[in-house]
């Protein structure tokens, strides 16, 4: 049972991974009226919001692009960076709408930003736990409790996730329609693109909780 669930969940996350490859690849090729970059988007966005403590820098890499509160930086990939096309201005304000939720004190955005550490020790010891859990259950049960725990703190922060990376999006697509940065032309365009990144969270998520069902399914002898 468990083994076609998985199969069914790596095959969405397969699709919708591709799915946001070609989507950006499309609206990467439709460029802004105005001509801005995706820094120019971002340096708008971030001062029409009232943020001037924030620098915008270029990173290397694809689909790099991410928010970081601890040195209030947004980072922006190459393709996006000094890109003036719909997708880049999409992503450029998409991040920068993450930087809106700190410079606001988003509740959700406080959570996530808590549980990193959390996480990020969960996961560099997690495999082995569960795994040696596993090997252990008929004598050391505690074990794979312990990892089901870990593994509990990776789930949650996926679903904590989610409402952080959509509400960044709903920030995002509201002020370039606003600001005039998207018209009715090519708004749809930058709508479609954060949609289908979000997507990918959704499955992220829901692939953390059938994986943390499974475990618990072994630990309470259930198992199928």
């Amino acid at each position: 049972m468990y083994w076609i669930l998985f199969i069914g969940i790596a095959l969405i996350s397969y699709l919708v991974q591709a799915n946001l490859k070609n989507k950006f690849e499309k609206y990467s090729k439709m460029p802004l009226m105005n001509g801005m970059t995706g820094r120019d988007v971002a340096i708008k966005m971030l001062h029409d919001n009232g943020i001037y403590d924030v620098k915008v820098t270029s990173t290397p890499g694809m689909l790099t692009d991410h928010y970081n509160p601890a040195n209030k930086t947004v980072n922006l990939s190459e393709g996006v960076y000094g890109s003036n096309s719909v997708a880049a201005a999409a992503v450029a304000a998409h991040e920068c709408g993450h930087a809106v939720q700190h410079a606001r004190a988003y509740a959700p955005l406080k959570m996530r930003s808590a549980l990193v550490p959390v996480v990020q020790f969960s996961s560099s010891i997690v495999s082995w736990v569960l795994l040696a859990g596993i090997l252990l259950i008929q004598s050391i049960p505690q074990i794979l409790l312990a990892g089901i725990v870990l593994f509990a703190a990776t789930t949650l922060f996926s679903f904590i996730t989610l409402p952080v990376e959509i509400n960044a999006s709903q920030r995002a697509l509201a002020w370039m329609s606003r600001a005039g940065i998207t018209n009715s032309f090519n708004h749809n365009a930058a709508q479609d693109a954060l949609k289908s990144a979000a997507y990918t969270y959704v499955v992220a998520a829901l692939s953390s909780l059938a994986t943390l069902i499974y475990y618990i399914s072994i630990y309470t002898g259930r198992r199928d």
